[in-house]
């Protein structure tokens, strides 16, 4: 998911060096053009199954359908999580070690590739054309650092904004005309903001859906609908500029205004789909059974997108690469291709309350399973993405705590930003 938190221990050099030195734990004894007669062990990093009975059994399907084609090809799944992710790759490419198929999140392809952990899959005739042609072309760019692509995307896990039909209406505002720029948004979120006689809030005009440090994303999403992207596709920095400094003194503007900082409810799921707020940035799945928010709750939301200068919605998401040290290079790729297959993209997304990466996404069952999913599959070509940076993975965590320096005045905007792209490479 989109708002998981991974590890920040960067690939030590020692580890490079191994990548180049070592081959992974599978060896291959028969040409790649005899995929029938291969062997060796592939080793999977796949923290898209979670580790119980649902997640192998979704995950041995996969494993079938490949060995049907490499039946002497022995499949070793790690079921790691996006906290042990990071730490996971770095200790087995120290360890020579490195896994054949790496699955990893949306800004994680720029560091990797970047420490030559990930092959250039234009080995294997991939390019931004040719995934265009299955993938959502919203999400190709998530798989490509410096004009090459490094990954396979997977899923989708976009952050949409919703508003409650009924508590505009109370308000006085029509909610079949959401808001299209930050300017409309923060003048409707300042007339659904209700205060008590304190002055304190007790129903947030707007939700930014996050806690202290946790305010990144949002401003990726916000840089993005006015036409930036957090770096370019060579790794440059972006949001210095005059976009980035209006759009952190606009979330600065809305803080302890609309919305306290750092305001959450003990679920942290997001304020919009409890009423706590009436507006605010939510998740791309909803659950409106029962057991989930309820058929009234479900159809009570609005969900829309700003466009300031463009759709602009943040996504996170799943993407899948060869190891560049893997010796079983055409059985990974195979390996792959059975991961972005309809059925087994389906099945990721299920398990990981997203969407599926591929074009055909809006006709699968677990999109028209709900509102939420079907807005966001049909506008995955909004999607914006965080990362960039070779040094992606360390700077994240830094990020975020700069932009709350920002927000609560400990820091000046401008000085927040520059900083920060100081320390970007």
């Amino acid at each position: 998911m989109a708002r998981r938190r991974a590890g920040i221990l960067s690939l030590a050099v020692a580890g490079t060096l191994a990548l180049s030195a070592c081959g992974s734990g599978g060896a291959s004894t028969a040409p790649a053009s005899n995929p029938a007669e291969a062997t060796g062990t592939l080793r999977v990093l796949v923290p898209s199954y979670p580790a119980s009975n649902e997640g192998k059994a979704a995950l041995d399907k996969v494993v079938a359908s490949f060995n049907a084609k490499y039946p002497k090809v022995t499949v070793e799944p790690d079921f790691a999580t996006f906290d042990t992710l990071n730490q996971k790759i770095s200790t087995s490419i120290a360890g020579g070690q490195g896994y054949d198929v790496l699955v990893t999140g949306i800004g994680w392809v720029p560091p990797f590739a970047a420490k030559n952990v990930f092959e250039d899959l234009s080995s294997f005739g991939a390019s931004a054309d040719s995934l265009g042609k299955s993938t959502d072309p919203g999400l190709v760019p998530a798989s490509e650092f410096k004009g090459k692509v490094y990954a396979v995307p997977l899923i989708a896990a976009p952050k949409p904004l919703a508003l409650r039909k009924s508590l505009f209406e109370k308000a006085g505002l029509d909610p079949t005309k959401p808001p299209t720029t930050m300017d409309e948004l923060k003048a409707d979120a300042e007339k659904l903001t209700v205060k008590d006689a304190a002055g304190n809030i007790t129903q947030a005009g707007f939700d930014f859906w996050a806690g202290p440090g946790g305010y990144r994303q949002d401003f990726v999403a916000l840089l993005g609908s006015l036409g930036k992207p957090l770096y370019d596709g060579d790794g440059n920095p972006q949001f210095a500029g005059a976009e980035g400094t209006q759009t952190l003194e606009w979330m600065k503007s809305m803080v302890n205004n609309v919305q306290k900082y750092g305001a959450q409810n003990a679920a942290k799921s997001p304020l919009v789909n409890t009423g706590e707020a009436a507006m605010g940035f939510t998740g791309g799945y909803i659950d409106c059974s029962d057991k989930g928010v309820g058929k009234a709750t479900c159809d009570d939301l609005v969900y829309f997108n700003l466009k300031d200068k463009e759709g602009s919605m943040f996504t996170g998401g799943q993407l899948a690469s060869v190891g560049k040290s893997s010796k079983l290079k055409s059985a990974a790729w195979d390996f792959i291709q059975e991961l972005g297959k309809p059925e087994a993209e389906s099945g990721i997304a299920t398990l990981n309350f997203a969407v599926p990466a591929s074009k055909d996404a809006a006709g699968s069952d677990v999109v028209k399973s709900n509102p939420a999913s079907t807005f966001v599959a049909a506008n995955l070509s909004d999607a914006k993405f965080e990362g960039g940076a070779a040094n992606w993975l360390e700077l994240r965590g830094t990020f975020g705590t700069g932009l709350d320096d920002a927000l609560l005045g400990k820091k000046s905007v401008e000085d927040t930003l520059k900083a920060l792209e100081q320390q970007s490479k």
